[in-house]
């Protein structure tokens, strides 16, 4: 790693940039916390809906992996960059009238993320999935990746990389994860002609958080006349942009095109549970009240009862009390003769 003056870099890290008005530095802080609350919420309706139907048939697994990936990525890029002082310095050493391109909402934002997309990671593996699988391309692509990774971490670690570059590099694998991770689910979406299974309220949040996050780098773009930071967190801004371009796809996909499909169309061998919680539900309660109402018919046994094929046993005083049959009736009269014997 290039040796310089740590110190003096990292006190310009302190020094509080100019900017136009102390007032946009209130909104920009506002803003921060409003797509960090959005991005954060975005990824409960999906684990929510998981949980209630105890399956995960709709919800890609490519996707799945990818944004694991990309968030495991994100998480260091952000940690490292806001956290770790030598790396701050080398940042304002590039960048030395700069603004920082990483707040704290950032940092806990990709933590979070990472959290809980560990959490559909463990649903995907628990939970009904018919015979859906990460796809081999996918598989390829992500072995790709993290050797990547081992490659420029070895080259950081013996000084032919700056850590800095190595972070940066990060960066760009959140950024091209998340071009790629949306599209196995549009796609998915499009094969089943259906969007159940993947939750539009995840879309909607997450639409809503791509717009707040690339108006709060303008603003502060604006406010610091730091036209240059926009370069200098290009994960941020690719992640805002992209997010907005496949949401807007998901919300036309499930409010345009599949809105009047079935709950599941199968594809090839998949088998679907419970896709439409209420509607198994109501199934169920209609087959468990006729169930009871034949019980309860049935004298409590629910199996249909066969009329004897032998006719009833005939009492003494019956006989005794039998009509005389008329003449052409010849089958009352063998009845009457034998009840007549039998006295």
């Amino acid at each position: 790693m290039e040796s310089f003056d740590i110190t003096n870099s990292t006190h310009e890290s302190f020094v509080d940039p100019v900017v136009h008005s102390q007032a946009l530095v209130y909104i920009s802080s506002v803003l921060g916390w409003m797509y960090f609350t959005a991005w954060t919420m975005s990824f409960y309706p999906q684990v929510i809906i998981n949980w209630r139907r105890k399956s995960v048939i709709g919800y890609s697994f490519d996707f799945v992996a990818f944004n694991f990936t990309g968030f495991v990525a994100y998480a260091c890029f952000n940690t490292g960059l806001y956290w770790i002082p030598e790396i701050k310095a080398e940042y304002y050493k590039k960048h030395p009238e700069g603004v920082a391109p990483v707040e704290l909402n950032d940092v806990f934002f990709s933590l979070h993320a990472f959290a809980i997309t560990s959490v559909t990671v463990i649903q995907c593996i628990i939970y009904e999935k018919g015979s859906q699988k990460i796809n081999t391309w996918a598989r390829v692509l992500l072995v790709f990746v993290w050797t990547y990774v081992l490659i420029t971490v070895i080259l950081a670690a013996v000084g032919s990389m700056e850590w800095l570059d190595f972070l940066y590099s990060f960066s760009y694998i959140k950024v091209g994860v998340t071009v790629l991770k949306y599209m196995p689910q549009a796609y998915l979406n499009f094969a089943r002609k259906s969007t159940v299974g993947w939750s539009i309220g995840n879309v909607l949040l997450d639409f809503s958080g791509g717009w707040l996050s690339i108006l709060q780098m303008i603003l502060n773009a604006y406010n610091g006349n730091d036209w240059a930071s926009l370069e200098g967190n290009l994960t941020k801004l690719g992640l805002g942009v992209v997010t907005i371009i496949f949401d807007s796809i998901f919300i036309i996909q499930h409010y345009c095109l599949y809105w009047k499909a079935n709950p599941y169309k199968p594809m090839d061998d998949d088998v679907e549970i419970c896709v439409d919680v209420e509607k198994t539900k109501e199934k169920e309660k209609e087959k468990a009240a006729i169930l009871r109402h034949h019980r309860r018919s049935e004298g409590g046994t629910g199996k249909v009862r066969r009329r004897s094929q032998s006719p009833a046993p005939r009492s003494y005083k019956s006989a005794l009390t039998t009509p005389k049959a008329s003449p052409n009736n010849n089958t009352s009269s063998a009845l009457s003769r034998d009840a007549q014997d039998s006295v």
